[in-house]
């Protein structure tokens, strides 16, 4: 069964069993500021879990594109990867554990044929605060011998998406591939570390409880059903292929890089594979490289492309022709409107920042005569001075049979991050992140923002911007070019709140109430207190900059340009007079 009849089958099950069918969410969450990235299907539904919004039906699929580092140091294996489709189903206060159950195996059994005696299940076990799942266990038993079903521990069968926010307790559903996966022990079950027992659906984290920043687990007013299926594992399985790396969405991209590669060696193909495909996508949704965040993933991401693709001494124009065979790969089915042109300009601007000072970098590594360990001061000198991403440290480390010291690294990383923001303070000299000519640019933002979600709804975001003294640089998401009189409403709306004198103010409080009723921008992780900031009572936004005390400041504000970032992304760039 290829991957689009997988997906196909998914939809149209869930659909009979009255699912609404919902598209995929950006990989750029829209008000969730504790991700960076959507690494889960539920995310979009993250409000609905808590209680806070209405569901958009009962019930809901989907097929959504995710993205997790989790496992990054993983890729290379049989079924690790950092970019992935999740096959999705929710219920909403609906039916529940005993229904999950049914549903899952219904569908592995008599929807995509799976071999029954090969098919596990597995079940929280409980801890101190939450009991064993004996229901669930109860709806397996329907269906599984008792020896097939395992009880494992929070690691497996709990789930959260991120530190804070909807929790429970999960089943997942394994598939048996023999001993010659294994590793042979008689007590080889799912939860061993071999490559045996493929968890391939979580059929159900049973959404009961919502976990507080002081790690308290407080009891949901709905009970809520999640659920998550690897599409590329699913594939895996159904076309018995030894990896996900060897699956009808996946080969195009292997055999292109073994086509334009002088050595061929399995990690290095399966790291550039998973790698490319991410960064595509990242960049097709409006992600862009940069040192901080979401953008820092990124440029970890293609910089590690770039010293594998050396490694197997790959073709010059490797990078083109990777970027062109993904989207062959993807367009229409998994997504509409890759802007090609854009995604190639931004994967090769990085790829030449980085090749002139990759092998300086090694030079120097190996100039280093490194005993048994890298010291993080040492890894984060190869950041710093040749920017070399800690996987690539990592890498050159295995390869050399040395350890790193992540913990140093990533305390160094904080160091400089504090260091740079305070410089920057200094460099443009006043309160917060920037002089006042700054700080006004930063308060129109907010206006221009808010006067975009007027002009064309509600359902445009941010995504992204840079400022500088002498302009702004704006992105958002709107699939289409804005017209002549679409573009003067904006202006007219902006300079229209400029003249109403309106007051801005700052204030801190609870990352909890922020969410309730201000915008996020996502720039940044937050912390538990945020600054939020109101311009008069038109605008609400969750933002750490600088701003004016009046808007009247800004003078007046012009569109000098509109056009397209990336593919759903439109790029403004403004000035004040």
């Amino acid at each position: 069964m290829n991957s689009e009849k997988i997906t196909e089958t998914f939809l149209k099950y869930f659909e009979k069993h009255k699912h609404k069918i919902v598209p995929s969410d950006s990989l750029i969450p829209e008000m969730d500021t504790t991700l960076l990235l959507t690494s889960a299907g539920m995310v979009q539904f993250k409000q609905a879990l808590l209680g806070k919004q209405k569901p958009i039906a009962p019930r809901v699929a989907n097929i959504q594109r995710c993205f997790r580092t989790g496992d990054i140091d993983e890729i290379g294996d049989r079924s690790h990867l950092t970019f992935f489709f999740m096959m999705g189903s929710w219920s909403f206060g609906d039916y529940f554990k005993e229904g999950a159950v049914d549903l899952a195996y219904d569908l592995i059994i008599n929807g995509y044929k799976f071999n029954k005696d090969k098919i596990w299940a597995t079940v929280f076990k409980g801890n101190k605060q939450v009991p064993k799942d004996i229901e669930t266990k109860k709806a397996w038993l329907k269906y599984l011998p008792k020896e097939r079903i395992v009880e494992l521990g929070e690691k497996d069968n709990f789930w959260i998406v991120g530190n804070t926010g909807p929790c429970g307790p999960s089943t997942e559903v394994y598939y048996d591939r023999g001993k010659k996966f294994g590793c042979k022990k008689k007590s080889c079950k799912p939860g061993c570390d071999c490559d045996r027992f493929l968890e391939f659906w979580n059929a159900g984290v049973f959404i009961q409880y919502n976990k507080t920043e002081d790690g308290k687990l407080e009891d949901l007013p709905m009970k809520s059903v999640d659920t998550g299926a690897g599409l590329e594992r699913f594939a895996a399985l159904l076309q018995n292929k030894d990896s996900v790396f060897d699956v009808d969405i996946m080969i195009p991209i292997t055999n292109k890089i073994k086509s334009l590669s002088k050595k061929q060696s399995k990690i290095e193909i399966r790291v550039i594979a998973d790698h490319i495909r991410g960064a595509v996508f990242l960049i097709a949704d409006g992600v862009r490289p940069s040192n901080l965040e979401r953008g820092y993933i990124l440029r970890r991401i293609l910089r590690r492309i770039i010293r594998n693709a050396q490694l197997l001494e790959m073709k010059e124009n490797y990078m083109e022709e990777l970027v062109k065979t993904v989207i062959k790969t993807y367009e229409g089915t998994y997504y509409k409107g890759f802007n090609q042109k854009e995604i190639l300009n931004t994967i090769e601007e990085e790829k030449q920042k980085f090749e002139k000072t990759l092998n300086k970098g090694l030079k120097k590594f190996k100039d280093f005569n490194f005993k048994k360990t890298i010291s993080g001061k040492d890894a984060f000198f190869l950041y710093q001075s040749f920017g070399f991403p800690i996987e690539i440290t990592k890498d050159l480390a295995k390869e050399n049979k040395l350890k790193v010291d992540e913990k140093g690294f990533e305390k160094e990383f904080k160091k400089h991050q504090e260091t740079s923001r305070a410089g920057v303070e200094k460099k443009f000299g006043g309160a917060g992140s920037f002089g006042e000519k700054v700080a006004a640019q930063h308060t129109a933002t907010h206006l221009l923002h808010q006067a975009l979600k007027e002009v064309l709804g509600n359902e445009v975001k941010q995504a992204g911007s840079d400022l500088t003294p002498e302009r702004i640089r704006f992105d958002f998401t709107f699939d289409r070019k804005l017209t002549d009189e679409e573009k003067k409403e904006v202006e007219d709306i902006v300079n229209k709140k400029i003249k109403e004198a309106l007051p801005v103010k700052l204030e801190t409080i609870s990352l909890k109430e922020a969410k309730m009723n201000a915008i996020g921008l996502f720039e940044d992780k937050y912390a538990d207190k945020v600054q939020v900031v109101s311009v008069g009572k038109y605008s609400k936004e969750i933002c750490a900059g600088p701003h004016v005390k009046n808007t009247k400041e800004l003078k007046h504000f012009k569109i000098k340009k509109e056009k397209s970032s990336a593919a759903g992304i439109r790029r403004i760039k403004a000035v004040l007079d």
